[in-house]
């Protein structure tokens, strides 16, 4: 399968490269110039950075792997390397670290960009792979992409009015879906070897096999999850594995983040707006755990990686692995609610040209999909650029999530690309969709 990148000549490419930066740049803007100076140096949670942290941040990615490694130029500003490193600093004591100010940070991305694009016009496309297809530049424009997501994950635990505005995606079409998908058996290939802007972690391709399972033909609602709550489900150890009930009973959970109670009903704050929560939105701001017990409840459990993938990409009619549900095109407004379009996951159902050859609904955007499966690297794994983006997580503490939200750009989303977190996250826009195996002869 040929791609769109591989495709364009040099000019072209630079010129692409060059739209995609400009295009990040912008949304990082919207999301650092709608608060004031004091917002952008406050930490809002010890969960996340202070925003004027992350805007550095992805200012002096952009300088260590465009203008110094690619470009081969003199240092910015080699003095703030170490503030801005994540390994050297966990979220919750950035704040006390003698970081650039909002001015000094926005001058600072700027002379960075600047040289990147100088980069950009000069560097030669080929004969390295770290400039093959621009990957460094598309590498850098999903790291920035990543960042605004985790900037717009602060700005829903910051307080106060409301400062990010959009409209509201489109509703489901009539006539609901049927629940569940068979996802038919066998093997067939997983990850990618041909996506030129694909990260360590999706690569290689490779064979996997996955034997016959039933899927959710959309994400769990918010309704469905209510009815979890009602029936107790946070009381009953019995649908909590022993390491999600002491997490229960730790952080006294009782329902997903950022819900309350009044009287009858259940509300949530979203983006500074009190709000009754909508039934028939993907429930969103759940831990891998709380996913974990409500399948449980329900009779069910969440997908393997393998599985979910399998769902999104395999084309029976073909067997063949789609880039994409839907297909081998990019994403549109019009196939899955992506790129803080809307500041909401759309409603279940929506997006019916975008689901996959099986019928499965909104497995790219609207919300983070938890899987059960542990973040390892596939055979044959090679780390690349750098062994910390994604081999320095491997192992039994994170767990996989699949398909992006409707905080995630379409460059930083494919249906290969994996995220992966703590079980016990909420903050981000994680929500889930269950599976089962079949019964005696539902698999044909």
């Amino acid at each position: 399968m040929g791609h769109p990148l591989r495709e364009l000549d040099t000019s072209a490419l630079r010129a692409h490269v060059a739209g995609e930066l400009e295009r990040t740049r912008l949304r990082s803007a919207e999301l650092t110039d709608a608060v004031d100076d004091d917002d952008l140096v406050r930490q809002h949670s010890r969960l996340m950075s202070p925003l004027v942290w992350d805007l550095a941040h992805v200012g002096n990615q952009e300088e260590l792997w465009l203008v110094r490694d690619v470009g081969g130029r003199e240092p910015l500003r080699q003095d703030i390397d170490e503030l801005y490193d994540a390994f050297q600093h966990p979220r919750a004591k950035r704040p006390s670290l003698p970081l650039l100010g909002p001015a000094e940070t926005r001058g600072y991305i700027a002379e960075v960009r600047k040289k990147a694009l100088d980069v950009l016009e000069r560097a030669p496309m080929e004969g390295r792979r770290l400039t093959e297809t621009a990957f460094a530049f598309g590498m850098i424009v999903q790291h920035e992409q990543q960042h605004d997501e985790t900037m717009l994950a602060t700005h829903q635990l910051r307080s106060g009015p409301p400062v990010l505005h959009a409209p509201d995606p489109p509703s489901a079409p009539a006539g609901a879906p049927p629940a569940e998908v068979l996802v038919p058996g066998g093997p067939f290939t997983m990850g990618t070897s041909t996506e030129p802007w694909a990260l360590d972690n999706e690569r290689p391709a490779h064979t996997e096999h996955v034997a016959p399972f039933f899927l959710d033909t959309t994400p769990v609602s918010n309704a469905r999850y209510a009815e979890f709550i009602a029936d107790g489900g946070y009381d009953d150890p019995r649908w909590w594995s022993t390491a999600g009930w002491q997490r229960r009973r730790d952080a006294e959970l009782t329902a997903p983040r950022f819900w309350q109670r009044d009287g009858d009903r259940w509300m949530r704050r979203r983006f500074g707006v009190f709000e009754p929560v909508p039934p028939d939105e993907p429930v969103l701001h759940v831990s891998y755990y709380e996913a974990e017990a409500y399948a449980s409840w329900a009779g069910r459990r969440l997908p393997t990686e393998q599985e979910w993938e399998k769902a999104a990409r395999y084309d029976p009619g073909t067997g063949r692995s789609r880039r994409y549900p839907w297909g081998d095109e990019d994403p549109t407004p019009e196939l899955a609610n992506l790129g803080q379009r809307h500041l909401r996951p759309a409603a279940i159902g929506a997006y019916p040209a975008g689901a996959s050859a099986l019928g499965v609904r909104q497995l790219i955007g609207d919300v983070w999909e938890w899987t059960s499966s542990d973040f390892h690297g596939y055979p044959e794994f090679c780390a690349f650029p750098y062994a910390e983006y994604s081999q320095a997580f491997f192992g039994a503490d994170y767990k996989v999530l699949r398909g992006g939200s409707f905080g995630t750009d379409a460059a930083a989303c494919r249906a290969s690309f994996r995220n992966w977190d703590y079980p016990i996250r909420r903050q981000i826009f994680s929500g889930f969709r269950t599976a089962r195996d079949p019964l005696p002869g539902e698999a044909g």
